[in-house]
């Protein structure tokens, strides 16, 4: 698998140290509600590492709950349209809900997700992606956490796959193209 790698882009040591910051930084914005905590919840399955690791870095009480969604596209793209696969297992209503996304890239899936969940009246509803790309096509999408920027390449490791393959990656890594 790592032969298929161009170039590591961010280390298993860079990851785990950004994760530690943005889940001090929960904890922070969170102390007001620390007694009744936070929800986190990530769509199955690319970002179900990192919230993992982020639910351990804050440090308040956390729920985890996930999401299986499909998104119809040509395949490299998302259209937007999307479909509820598995949907949350507990009540959001008036809770305090974090999306941990892996990554931020055309943000069509992430709006629908987003309004979809707003719709369940949680006290607040806020986004905490690892990645976010820079594209001129995303949506409006307002991240209170963010991670890494990352360029519009293809990027797999610590979750994220190409064909289900290379989520074992202990970093993120741009794969070759010849690869896929």
């Amino acid at each position: 698998m790592h032969k298929d790698i161009a170039e590591i882009l961010f280390t298993e040591e860079e990851i785990a140290r950004r994760v530690g910051e943005i889940g001090s930084a929960i904890t922070r914005d969170y102390a007001d509600v620390a007694e009744e905590g936070v929800v986190l919840v990530s769509v199955l399955r690319g970002a179900a590492i990192f919230m993992a690791d982020l639910a351990r870095a804050i440090d308040l009480p956390v729920e985890m709950d996930y999401m299986a969604i499909s998104s119809y596209g040509n395949g490299a793209k998302s259209s937007g349209v999307v479909r509820i696969l598995k949907d949350l297992s507990s009540e959001i209503a008036g809770r305090h809900v974090i999306v941990a996304e892996d990554i931020l890239d055309s943000g069509l899936t992430l709006k629908y997700l987003l309004k979809n969940l707003s719709s369940r009246g949680p006290a607040s509803l806020t986004v905490a992606t690892l990645l976010r790309k820079r594209t001129l096509a995303q949506a409006d999408i307002d991240c209170a956490y963010v991670g890494f920027e990352c360029p519009d390449q293809f990027i797999v490791g610590y979750g994220l796959d190409f064909a289900e393959r290379y989520r074992n990656l202990p970093y993120i890594g741009v794969l070759k193209s010849e690869v896929y």
